[in-house]
């Protein structure tokens, strides 16, 4: 199932969990309105009651269903249809490669530079005067 449908289906069951509150909210408010007539029918506030319990049960349910979905998903434990974690490592070996990359790059340049001066300093160590050193020689 792929993150999409799953994200329709959750919102789809958070859209039924609100139909459930409002039933729930209804009970209780015709219950109320019963028990507040002159002469109440018992039977009709203990159908009303009987219903917004049995309704807020099932809200309950559904809700800490959706918090402990949503609990998981936050501390980025892998869930069925998801691959962030997979990407998060992929991404972070392409960051750790890239930077790798950049320091030989950085290591390579230093290296040139060093060989690049010491070749000029053997060539300044290097006697200037071509007769000097053969006077030295012959001597």
């Amino acid at each position: 199932m792929n993150s999409l449908t799953t994200l329709k289906m959750k919102l789809k069951e958070l859209e039924d969990i609100e139909k459930d509150v409002a039933t729930a909210l209804q009970s209780a408010g015709q219950a109320c309105l019963e028990l507040s007539r002159e002469k109440p029918s018992m039977k009709q506030v203990e159908s009303n009651t009987s219903t917004f319990l049995k309704t807020l049960q099932n809200v309950e349910s559904g809700l800490t269903k959706h918090i402990l979905y949503l609990t998981q998903v936050s501390t980025v434990q892998p869930h069925e249809g998801s691959c962030y974690a997979a990407q998060k490592v992929f991404h972070m070996a392409l960051h750790r490669l890239e930077h790798a990359r950049s320091r030989m790059n950085e290591l390579e340049r230093m290296r040139l530079l060093h060989q690049q001066q010491d070749a000029m300093q053997q060539q300044q160590q290097q006697p200037q005067d071509p007769n000097v050193s053969s006077a030295t020689t012959s001597s």
